[in-house]
């Protein structure tokens, strides 16, 4: 059941990253799919945004033709 819960979590995350095109855009949408991934399986709200946040902005630094 954990592992099914965390795969479909990563799944749907997956679907939302790379959004924004502006630096404020991209933390917001990390934050928000980081916050819900960590709401999800019972994690810290706060450090879930903190490192969706950090991980979108960094995959779109790293790769700006998918962040339209």
């Amino acid at each position: 059941m954990f592992v099914t819960r965390n795969l479909i979590v990563i799944t749907l995350c997956t679907g939302l990253a790379a959004c924004g095109s502006t630096i404020a855009e991209q933390s917001l949408g990390g934050a928000a799919i980081g916050a819900g991934a960590a709401a999800l399986t019972s994690g810290s709200l706060a450090q879930g945004a903190a490192v969706g946040a950090a991980g979108n902005i960094t995959y779109c630094k790293f790769n700006p033709g998918r962040c339209n």
